[in-house]
């Protein structure tokens, strides 16, 4: 029988760490669980090391069962939250006015969940919001989407992971489908078809056309390049929310350990840039098995894995090709010259067999059909819901 249960709010640091450990024991028998460094967990969660919160709020809570006699037992969690800057973005493009979020949502039980999901709606509430949309782990950049199918393997960098059952308790709390996201598995041992090599040597012929490695000893004027091209590209997408510079500047730290120049691609047409691709390591397999923590000699163990990191997976999280040119066969050209200049990279380089490209939108009929052109497979889905508060 199921013990008195307790939802309540959260702020201080000790609380933020029970949130992070909570986790560690719900997934401890999955094994397709990639536990995260809990330094960059707290990080997620603290407004004063996370750029989201200069234009974002949010309230935590933990679920507690009361009265065993080794006190209370933490079964649950969940994250409430506003983005000042996506209630100014169209409602046609998934937030707008008076929509709020939730994220970062795990529980031992149904019951728990339907416990945590009422206190979050209760607080966006609070603060004025109509709509709420979930999971998002806490901005739409980071760990959107519930998965729903590709539970059997695990997760690649800035992905999630979830338990099956999560998606039956949501919709039962009453939330919709409101938007599908796809990633999709490619073998990058396999040459690509003969008509994305003829598209590639066309590429290659045309002397208005050049793809060129980032260099890394410019990571600021590279960073700024590719954001515009990224802020132009993904403007009208479905969920975008504008980088802000205090985002950028974290993200930049975060990533920039594994960003080599060779696996980070910009196109120019006439000296202009107009496409960039992103291509990281898999990371999570370097982490995995550190258990959340860099002591006594995970932090030894993760630099050597960093300064010639051999991987069997690359992940592709952004791509994006100036508007002016979307819908255009230079644009798939452009996508398929990079893809193939990383994947060979990636291969010669870094010892990789597998690629993951994504998340695509579902209805982004460009990206879905470079993913397919090249075969690769859909191999997780994620989903975001939404409903009427």
């Amino acid at each position: 029988m199921p013990m008195p249960l307790t939802i309540r709010p959260i702020s201080t640091k000790a609380e933020r760490k029970t949130f992070v450990d909570f986790p560690f024991r719900l997934y401890k028998d999955d094994p397709n669980w990639v536990p995260p460094l809990k330094g960059e967990a707290l990080g997620l969660i603290t407004p004063a090391k996370n750029g989201w919160y200069s234009h974002a709020k949010a309230q935590l809570f933990l679920a507690e069962e009361e009265g065993r006699p080794e006190g209370k037992k933490v079964v649950g969690r969940i994250s409430a939250h506003v983005d000042t800057l996506a209630l100014t973005m169209p409602a046609v493009q998934g937030f707008g006015p008076g929509v709020g979020q939730w994220g970062l949502m795990e529980a031992e039980r149904e019951d728990v969940f339907a416990a945590l999901i009422a206190a979050a709606e209760s607080w966006l509430k609070t603060q004025g919001m109509s709509r709420a949309l979930g999971p998002i782990s806490q901005s739409i950049w980071e760990e959107p989407g519930l998965l729903t199918q590709g539970f059997d393997h695990p997760p690649t960098i800035m992905m999630g992971h979830a338990r099956p059952e999560y998606q039956g308790w949501i919709e039962r709390a009453g939330y919709a489908e409101v938007k599908q996201l796809y990633t999709y598995d490619l073998d990058i041992t396999q040459e690509f078809p003969p008509i994305v090599k003829r598209i590639i040597r066309s590429g290659e012929a045309n002397p208005r056309i050049r793809v060129r490695e980032v260099d890394k000893r410019r990571f600021d004027e590279e960073a700024a390049i590719i954001l515009g091209i990224l802020n132009d590209a993904w403007s009208d997408n479905w969920g975008f929310v504008p980088l802000t510079p205090p985002e950028i500047k974290d993200v930049g730290v975060k990533l920039k350990p594994i960003v080599f120049n060779d696996l980070i691609r910009i196109a120019e047409l006439d000296g202009k840039p107009v496409a960039f691709m992103i291509t990281l390591p898999d990371l999570n397999e370097a982490i995995k098995p550190l258990n959340g923590s860099l002591l006594p000699f995970g932090w030894a163990k993760l630099l050597l894995w960093l300064r010639a990191p051999k991987v069997r997976t690359m992940r592709v999280p952004l791509m994006g090709v100036v508007k002016e040119l979307q819908s255009s066969r230079l644009a798939s050209q452009l996508a398929f010259m990079m893809i193939e200049y990383i994947r060979q990279a990636s291969i010669e380089r870094y010892a990789a067999s597998r690629g993951e490209i994504g998340w695509i939108l579902e209805d982004n009929q460009g990206m879905r059909s470079i993913a397919e052109t090249i075969q690769s497979r859909v191999n997780k889905t994620y989903v975001i819901y939404g409903k009427d508060l």
